[in-house]
């Protein structure tokens, strides 16, 4: 088994925290799909990472297919939870998660179009959606310990890796001013190892 990703994706960063909590030892193969000799659209035929080829050589793709067959071949540290309506709860918090990300991922690959083919209001819709799924996520955390309550699951990594790649490629956005709390729940995902040693990087 081995995981093909980029070192900035934030999907590909929650299959890699998943692996590190789960304690799985997967190879990681660093590739970027933009890049002309990249290898990822012959493992994944939309040309995204994060990819998992497994041991009989076929592939899994999309952050959330990964995690939640990473989460199932390992006993240790469930990060799904058994009961189906606390699994969809999960489930839901990592969709509007990786939601955000798309949306300020977006608005990234617009701004590296040249100045004059550029959408203003593509970009602006865009920020609408990080905007409102920041407000969204910061409401349904309110002052609980974990997104999903007192326990640490799946949905703290899927907010944690979307906030730490707004940190990485939007500074300015300053999300920590205006949602103190979700600052709070960072500041301790930061501290653990599975999210100190995957840190975006370019």
């Amino acid at each position: 088994m081995k995981l093909i990703a980029s070192l900035t994706s934030p999907y590909a960063r929650k299959v890699r925290v998943v692996l590190h909590e789960k304690r799985i030892e997967c190879p990681l193969t660093v590739d970027t799909p933009w890049n002309a000799d990249s290898q990822v659209p012959h493992y994944n035929p939309l040309g995204k990472v994060p990819v998992l080829v497994l041991d009989d050589g076929s592939t899994l793709f999309d952050s959330r297919v990964i995690v939640e067959y990473l989460d199932h071949v390992s006993p240790v540290a469930r990060l799904i939870p058994a009961e189906y309506r606390q699994t969809i709860q999960v489930k839901r918090w990592e969709a509007l998660a990786d939601g955000v990300a798309d949306a300020a991922i977006a608005i990234f690959l617009e701004r590296k179009r040249p100045q004059d083919q550029q959408s203003p209001e593509w970009i602006a819709r865009q920020q609408g959606k990080v905007d409102a799924g920041l407000a969204a996520l910061a409401a349904d955390l309110g002052e609980r310990a974990w997104c999903n309550g007192e326990t640490y699951t799946l949905a703290d990594i899927a907010v944690g890796c979307c906030l730490g790649w707004l940190a990485f490629r939007f500074p300015e956005l300053d999300w920590r001013a205006r949602h103190p709390n979700l600052a709070r729940l960072m500041d301790k995902l930061e501290q653990r190892p599975a999210f100190a040693e995957t840190l975006p990087q370019t």
